[in-house]
C-alpha cells in the first residue's frame, strides 16, 4: 500500500470508530464534505498538519493513534512532494526525455533529538518502500537520493512525534505555518520605495527567502501549502550595517501563501478556458499549480497569509500595512469556476480587508469569529522575532477591476528601519471581479463543470 493509501486508511478507521459523519467531521475540520471523502479515499492530501490534528481530536484518537496518523502523514506528503519534483514539464522534446547523469548526492547529518520511548517504533518505519512490504529495485543514485530524503523524514518525524508525546492531542491544535504560493497571473515585478526589499529575495546579509518561485507543481507544505514552516536559525549578531547612503537589510524572513481559501474549501478563480477543457478542482494545497495551469486569476477576492520571522537576535518592531495598486483594468470575460458549491465550518480568522476598488486602498483590521466565539482584529505594532513568529491574514476584493497589488510592511528594529515588500514571489498579486460573468460549478456525480 502507498503512503497515501495507508493514511486513508488510518483516517478510515478513526471515522468509523468514532461514529461521526462526514458532514459533521467536515464543519469541525472546516472543509467540505466532498474534500473529507478525498482525503479519506486517498485521493487528496491535506496541506496542513492542523487539518490532521482536528481530526484526530474530533475521532477521539488516543496519543499513539494521533502520533501514528501523524506519521502517515509526514510520509505521505514526503512523497508528494517527490513526485511533484520528478514530475517532467509539459511537452518534452526526444532531448529532454533522456534521463541526466546522476549527480553526486550529499549526505546530510540527521540531527540528534530527545525521542520518547514512543518514537522508537515510528523510527523503524520511515524506512521507505521495503518498510511496507513492496521490494523495489532501484539504480545506485535512486537510493543515495532515497537515504537522503528518509534522513530528513526520521529527523522531521522524531521531532514530531516527540511534541505529540509531550502535549497530546488534546492540548489544543498545532499552528500551522505558511508557505508560498505560486502565482497564477502575468505581471512584472514591482520595486519598493527605498529600505524595501521583496519577500521572495535574498536580503543583503544573505538569508536565504523561504518562499520557492512559482512552478508548475504543487508547492510543498513548508513553502507552500499551508504545513509547518522550517523555523529560522537562531543568530545572535544583528544584521550587517548598510552602507553609507543605502538602507539597511530587512531582518526578517517572509513566507507568502497567495492561494488561502476560506476555511480551506470556499474560492473561484476566473479562466478563459470553457468548462470542457476544465479539470476538477483540486484541493487547496494543489491551488497553486492548479491555477497556473488554467492561467487562472482569483475572483472577486483573494486572501494572503504571511509568516514572519526575525533572522537576528533581537526583536523587530512591525509599523505598519500599506497597499499599493500597480495597474487597475476591465475585468476579462471569462468563465468563473468555483471550487465548492458546499463549505462547512465555524471559522472566520481575524484579516485586514482591503478594499482594491477605493482610490487609496487601506489594510482595515476587522475582527474573525470561532464557533462564536470573538476573535480580536489584529493591530500594529507588533512584536517579531524568531522565537516568536507572526502570521499576518489579509483578504483583498474587488468589484470593478482586474488589480495588480502589493503589500509594504514598515518595520524598525535597533538597526535601523525600512519596508518590506510583500508581493507574489517578485510579482504582483492579481485579484479580477467576477460580476455578471458565467458561473461554474463542479458536478461530482456527472463528472463535469455545470452551470
Amino acid at each position: 500500500m502507498s503512503e497515501a493509501g495507508d493514511f486513508a486508511r488510518l483516517m478510515r478507521e478513526l471515522k468509523g470508530r468514532g461514529g461521526l459523519s462526514y458532514g459533521v467531521l467536515a464543519r469541525r475540520l472546516h472543509t467540505s464534505t466532498s474534500t473529507l471523502h478525498r482525503y479519506c479515499n486517498g485521493e487528496a492530501l491535506p496541506a496542513e498538519f492542523a487539518v490532521v490534528d482536528r481530526f484526530a481530536r474530533a475521532c477521539g484518537a488516543s496519543a499513539a493513534e494521533a502520533v501514528d496518523l501523524h506519521r502517515a502523514w509526514l510520509l505521505a506528503d514526503a512523497r508528494r512532494r517527490s513526485g511533484a519534483a520528478a514530475r517532467p514539464g509539459p511537452g518534452p522534446g526526444p532531448e529532454a526525455m533522456a534521463e541526466p547523469a546522476p549527480e553526486p548526492v550529499p549526505e546530510l547529518p540527521v540531527p540528534e533529538l530527545p525521542v520518547p520511548a514512543v518514537a522508537a517504533e515510528p523510527v523503524v518505519l520511515v524506512a521507505g518502500p521495503a518498510a511496507v512490504g513492496e521490494p523495489v529495485v532501484r539504480p545506485s543514485w535512486y537510493r543515495r537520493r532515497a537515504a537522503v530524503v528518509a534522513a530528513a523524514g526520521l529527523a522531521a518525524g522524531a521531532l514530531a512525534v516527540a511534541l505529540l508525546a509531550v502535549t497530546g492531542p488534546d492540548r489544543g491544535t498545532a499552528q500551522a505555518g505558511a508557505g508560498a504560493g505560486a502565482g497564477a497571473g502575468p505581471g512584472a515585478g514591482t520595486r519598493g520605495p527605498a529600505g524595501s526589499a521583496p519577500a521572495g529575495t535574498p536580503s543583503a546579509d544573505g538569508t536565504a527567502p523561504t518562499e520557492s518561485a512559482p512552478g508548475p507543481g504543487p508547492t510543498s507544505p513548508s513553502a507552500a501549502s499551508g504545513g509547518p514552516a522550517a523555523a529560522p536559525a537562531p543568530s545572535s549578531a544583528s544584521p550587517p550595517a548598510a552602507a553609507p547612503g543605502q538602507a539597511p537589510a530587512a531582518p526578517l524572513r517572509a513566507a507568502v501563501r497567495s492561494h488561502v481559501w476560506a476555511a480551506g474549501c470556499d474560492h473561484a478563480y476566473l479562466s478563459e478556458r470553457g468548462p470542457a477543457s476544465v479539470p476538477p478542482p483540486p484541493v487547496e494545497a494543489d491551488a497553486p499549480a492548479w491555477a497556473s495551469a488554467q492561467r487562472a486569476v482569483h475572483a472577486g477576492n483573494q486572501i494572503v497569509e504571511v509568516t514572519l520571522h526575525g533572522t537576528g537576535g533581537g526583536a523587530v518592531v512591525l509599523e505598519g500595512l500599506e497597499v499599493r495598486v500597480a495597474a487597475r483594468r476591465t475585468p476579462p470575460a471569462w468563465n468563473v469556476y468555483e471550487m465548492s458549491q458546499g463549505c462547512g465550518g465555524g471559522l472566520t480568522p481575524a484579516v485586514f480587508a482591503v478594499n482594491l476598488d477605493a482610490p487609496r486602498p487601506l489594510a482595515r483590521p476587522v475582527a474573525g469569529n470561532d464557533a462564536g466565539n470573538r476573535l480580536p482584529a489584529p493591530s500594529f505594532p507588533m512584536r517579531v522575532s524568531a522565537a516568536e513568529p507572526v502570521v499576518l491574514r489579509v483578504a483583498a476584493a474587488t468589484t470593478g477591476c482586474d488589480c495588480d497589488w502589493s503589500l509594504d510592511l514598515r518595520w524598525s528594529s535597533p538597526a535601523g528601519s525600512g519596508t518590506l515588500r510583500i508581493d507574489d514571489g517578485g510579482r504582483p498579486l492579481r485579484t479580477s471581479a467576477a460580476t455578471g460573468r458565467p458561473v461554474y460549478g463542479y458536478a461530482l456525480e456527472q463528472g463535469r463543470w455545470s452551470r
